[in-house]
């Protein structure tokens, strides 16, 4: 197990077969879509090509129709559950990483006109209460399921995160800025 390298990629195609059981790639790509689509972004071709390498690795295996759509379903094998409980056990050194494309905005900010920087938290804002939202009403559907709740955990670390991002663009808005590092600032 230890020549074969797997990518994050390859962790999310297994974790999504153990969860779902045979799956196409299809079906991956909307199961991707409803769940760690939402914080985990990569091409979605990668779910019609991964599949194939790890069935290739002896991690899945591969079942395909022989008429009609000859649709590929792949199922999670030992050596494919093993490979994905050990990368679960193991530690996660690397702080997340974060691509946003208004925070590089941001960043280059004194070359544009400042009124972008208003137009752009307003915007940011928007975006921001709108993925809350979405999250929420997941919260509502899936909250009390007893299947769901492990993953309810990870739903709960994405309305944090989207609502520290909603204070951040509010209070850039408002010009409250020094407010907001105020509050981060512990008591004496």
């Amino acid at each position: 197990m230890s020549e074969i390298r797997l990518s994050t990629t390859s962790y999310v195609v297994l974790g999504m077969i153990a969860l779902r059981g045979p799956s196409t790639p299809y079906d991956l790509k909307r199961a991707v879509g409803h769940s760690v689509g939402y914080f985990w972004h990569f091409p979605h071709a990668q779910l019609y090509s991964e599949p194939e390498r790890l069935a290739e690795l002896g991690l899945l295996e591969l079942s395909a129709e022989q008429g009609g759509r000859r649709r590929k379903t792949y199922t999670l094998t030992p050596s494919g559950q093993a490979a994905l409980r050990d990368w679960l056990a193991s530690p996660t050194n690397e702080h997340f990483q974060m691509r946003d494309i208004a925070e590089l905005k941001l960043f280059f900010n004194e070359v544009g006109d400042p009124a972008d920087v208003t137009n752009l938290a307003h915007e940011q804002i928007k975006q921001h209460q709108q993925r809350i939202t979405v999250y929420e009403d997941m919260v509502d559907r899936f909250g009390d399921s007893r299947s769901a709740r492990p993953r309810m955990i990870t739903l709960e670390l994405g309305l944090e995160m989207e609502h520290a991002a909603l204070r951040f663009w509010s209070a850039l808005a408002d010009g409250q800025l020094d407010r907001l590092r105020a509050a981060r600032r512990p008591s004496s």
